[in-house]
């Protein structure tokens, strides 16, 4: 299996668009749309807050039946708290889409990504969406990454290729999310499309286990949107078997590292962030101890500023180890930042500052957490807490 952070190719059988149609200002792409070619099984995850945006309602009825051909995204609004009037427009949308392209409207997913609490423009939307369907093309994918942005500063994007029983089999993804990015899920939007052939349970089933080791695996800032999404479309069109016994196994690390590649991808580019924070938490009793260890060190604001600052002070990840909620025994743990060895049995150990604060410039910093109590371990990612995140984030409607 082949991964790159990089959009090489487009799976079979699917097409792309990304342009702007006057939802952001300055010509910026705000309107991104993906096509298959042929009947997909469809499998979809969503946030967990109870306050969900129209798109994600007209999503979970047209997933019902785990078939799906089209995936529309606007950016700039979010659709959320609209009431009835934001249920209608993303229906409505749905429905353009479908007429578009010869479609029911039930095979059309729509999302939205931006601010909240203000209606969709649709005399702005609904021409862009009459200009998107025939602007699709197997090279539309950039397009699409970029459409879909919002605070973020890069696209992200991840393609996957291997050989099934002689297949080739390629997985496409693009992901957007920089602020308010939390586990189950973060704000944040990911597509996955693949030509490998899968039953909607199947495909269901795989992205439920990829999403748990990936995009519920990281935190930017501890806030939860109303609009997280991960989608996925499969449609075939490799024409390789049905997967079953070791072809489903292997396309399911690949779908574990193309969503893996998405969600760190997320991490890093968090609002104002200078560095990508992988923790990864060992020696416990079990994975679901370990992941809340792990988030509670990722959620710190005093870990993040740390982190920023340079500062191997090993004294706050302990705190946010202990305030976690999971049993743990101080004496047994130990911890080490950026390569260094900085506490073990109850005590802070002797390392070089000076030599640390320079590993601490690095843009990649690596915390190591065993809690010697089991053989569980989890993986989390995040990023420092920089004055950029409070700028965007005081000014983010202003």
């Amino acid at each position: 299996m082949k991964l790159i952070e990089d959009l090489l190719a487009s799976p079979k059988g699917f097409r792309a668009a990304g342009m702007a149609c006057g939802l952001k200002p300055d010509g910026e792409k705000d309107l991104a749309l993906l096509v298959s070619d042929r009947p997909a099984s469809a499998a979809g995850m969503f946030t967990t807050n109870r306050v969900q945006a129209a798109p994600l309602r007209v999503n979970r009825e047209h997933l019902q039946n785990g078939q799906a051909r089209a995936i529309l995204v606007n950016s700039k609004n979010a659709n959320a708290c609209t009431g009835e009037q934001g249920l209608a427009d993303a229906k409505k949308s749905a429905r353009l889409v479908a007429d578009g392209l010869g479609l029911a409207s039930e095979e059309v997913l729509v999302n939205s990504t931006g601010v909240i609490g203000v209606p969709l423009p649709m005399d702005i939307l609904e021409p862009g969406i009459q200009n998107i369907v025939p602007a699709l093309s197997p090279e539309g994918w950039d397009d699409a990454a970029e459409a879909i942005l919002t605070t973020d500063t890069v696209p992200k994007k991840a393609t996957a290729r291997l050989n099934l029983d002689g297949v080739e089999i390629t997985l496409a993804g693009i992901a957007k999310g920089a602020g308010m990015i939390a586990p189950n899920m973060a704000t944040m939007l990911g597509f996955v499309t693949t030509d490998a052939a899968l039953s909607p349970d199947q495909l269901q089933a795989s992205l439920q286990e990829a999403v748990k080791k990936s995009f519920n695996c990281i935190t930017v800032d501890g806030d939860m949107s109303t609009n997280d999404t991960v989608l996925a479309l499969a449609n075939g069109a490799g024409n390789g078997p049905h997967l079953e016994g070791e072809s489903l196994e292997s396309f399911q690390k690949a779908l574990n590292a193309l969503c893996a590649s998405l969600a760190k991808q997320i991490a890093r580019d968090g609002e104002g962030a200078t560095k990508l924070i992988t923790i990864q938490v060992d020696g416990a009793s079990s994975e679901e101890d370990a992941r809340t260890v792990g988030l509670s060190v990722a959620n710190s604001s005093l870990v993040k500023t740390a982190v920023f600052g340079r500062d191997p002070n090993w004294g706050r990840i302990l705190c946010a180890m202990g305030y976690a909620g999971v049993p743990i025994d101080p004496d047994k743990a130990s911890v080490s930042m950026a390569g260094f060895p900085i506490y073990k049995a109850g005590s802070g150990q002797l390392f070089d500052h000076d030599s640390a604060v320079e590993a601490l410039g690095a843009s990649h910093i690596d915390i190591h957490i065993d809690l010697g109590m089991g053989t569980a371990s989890a993986t989390l990612y995040t990023c420092d807490l920089t004055y950029e995140y409070i700028k965007i984030n005081a000014e983010y409607t202003t």
